[in-house]
């Protein structure tokens, strides 16, 4: 904690000489930033007219596990200073750090008896290459220099990201951050583009910053198409991602985008979207939207050694999917598909972000899955005056047998979730504070073939989580 703090402090005064889940397509709002003024007159005037932002947090998370499994909770608490300067000649500096404590929790480097499995959910909270860490839990996480042109900018260094593929994740303590050079521009009528060249990673869970290859294995993971245990962590090669994105508004109800990520060396995901609304009166409107992503191998996919490779050679898969709904300024409802075709496993490193697909759920993922159909109903309600938010969904997602290593990386069976979450922003005295309790349930539908190592974190289970977010 100190370490960060007076990183970021000795920074801002040598130069002066005197918060949850989002959706992919939304613009990172993780420090809620206060709007900059236009340019100063002088460097020091504008590192003096800077803005600071703050962010402090507590998570209480609980896994119920069936009957005879290992049950685990934890208490995590942080907190984070971000300063920007104001712009002079067009140009900002910002820089944030956060720090985190474990401040009561199940062992979590103690493996479950009966499965020999570690603890998925809780150590997501804090150090996961070190579960034994409770204290020294910090992190240097944005330090750019962006430049403003028109209504356009470039940021160059560590920042935060949120594309379909590379996204922030933001279900634990912090999200992930990632580092490289970043354009958004948004001066061609109808038009939006998003191009960028990345080549560092700190992921959601961690307090180092890794290049792109030594990012993917990080986490578990997983088996190989043979069923023996991947070898790919620390055994790939890759010169970073090329990551681009154009979003096309044909009018105020049609919006098409494009997504291409180019892996060097390891693989290339690309993501053609249609998004539609018609509106039946003036206070609600019908929406759809449509989904493909196709993913091919790259050259030997990491390593030229098959039993190192993250994504296998000539591997392809195909994901397509869609929504329906309708919408107010209090409800929304929509059903959801996707379906992930058997051609092969849907990869895209879980350090990086989570699904793009509209039948995603928090606390689970159908990376590392083919040949999946999931359907997913949801229902938001809102209550303004009350500034309370409520979300139910429930899904069925049918998945290949665990047994079926070509196309279930993971383990995980057929299953069925359920989502509530419940939302409160605090006025008056309290204003800045949110509050948000999440349950989850996942029942198992699928075979297990008597094996609990394929039901401990995955199915069977509840999830409960209490966050307590104050940002000023």
């Amino acid at each position: 904690m100190k370490k960060i703090f007076i990183y970021i402090i000795g920074i801002v005064i040598s130069l002066q000489a005197s918060a949850q889940h989002q959706e992919v397509d939304e613009k990172p709002d993780v420090w809620k930033e206060k709007e900059q003024e236009t340019d100063s007159t002088s460097i020091l005037s504008a590192f003096r007219k800077g803005t600071f932002s703050g962010h402090f947090k507590y998570y209480f998370m609980a896994t119920d596990n069936k009957a005879g499994l290992t049950d685990y909770y934890a208490n995590a608490v942080g907190g984070g200073i971000k300063f920007e300067t104001s712009r002079f000649k067009n140009f900002q500096i910002g820089v944030s750090g956060f720090f985190v404590f474990n401040i009561g929790s199940s062992d979590l480097t103690v493996p479950d008896p009966i499965t020999n499995n570690m603890n998925r959910y809780e150590i997501g909270l804090f150090d996961v290459e070190d579960p034994s860490n409770k204290k020294d839990i910090d992190r240097l996480e944005e330090l750019y220099i962006k430049y403003h042109f028109k209504n356009n900018n470039i940021t160059l260094g560590k920042q935060l990201l949120n594309t379909p593929f590379i996204n922030l994740q933001d279900g634990r303590m912090r999200p992930t951050e990632v580092e490289g050079i970043w354009a958004e521009i948004n001066s061609i009528k109808k038009i939006k583009l998003q191009l960028g060249y990345l080549f560092g990673m700190s992921p959601r869970g961690t307090v180092k910053w890794y290049n792109v290859a030594e990012s993917i294995g990080i986490y578990p993971v997983g088996i190989d198409v043979e069923g023996l245990k991947s070898q790919y962590a620390g055994n790939l090669e890759s010169k970073g991602i090329v990551l681009g994105g154009i979003t096309y508004r044909l009018n105020e109800n049609l919006k098409l985008q494009f997504w291409n990520q180019y892996t060097e060396n390891i693989f290339n995901s690309a993501m053609l979207q249609t998004d539609y609304e018609y509106a039946l009166t003036e206070k609600s409107k019908l929406f759809a939207a449509a989904q493909l992503i196709k993913q091919d191998a790259v050259k030997n996919g990491g390593n030229i050694d098959p039993s190192k490779t993250y994504y296998e050679k000539n591997a392809k898969a195909v994901s397509f999917g869609g929504k329906l709904g309708w919408k107010n300024k209090k409800w929304e409802t929509s059903l959801n598909y996707n379906r992930i075709t058997a051609k092969g496993r849907y990869l895209m490193p879980r350090e990086w972000g989570r699904d793009p697909f509209f039948t995603f759920l928090p606390r689970e993922r159908n990376e590392g899955l083919g040949d999946v159909n999931a359907f997913v109903g949801k229902i938001n309600y809102k209550i303004p005056k009350a500034r309370i938010t409520t979300s139910f969904a429930f899904g069925v997602y049918k998945l290949p047998d665990v047994l079926n290593y070509r196309l279930n990386k993971y383990g995980l069976p057929s299953y069925n979730q359920l989502n509530i979450d419940v939302r409160y922003k605090f006025g008056g005295l309290l204003k800045g504070l949110e509050t948000q309790l999440l349950y989850v349930y996942k029942g198992k539908t699928g075979n297990s073939h008597n094996n609990d190592k394929y039901v401990i974190n995955k199915v069977d289970m509840n999830l409960w989580n209490l966050v307590l977010n104050y940002q000023f």
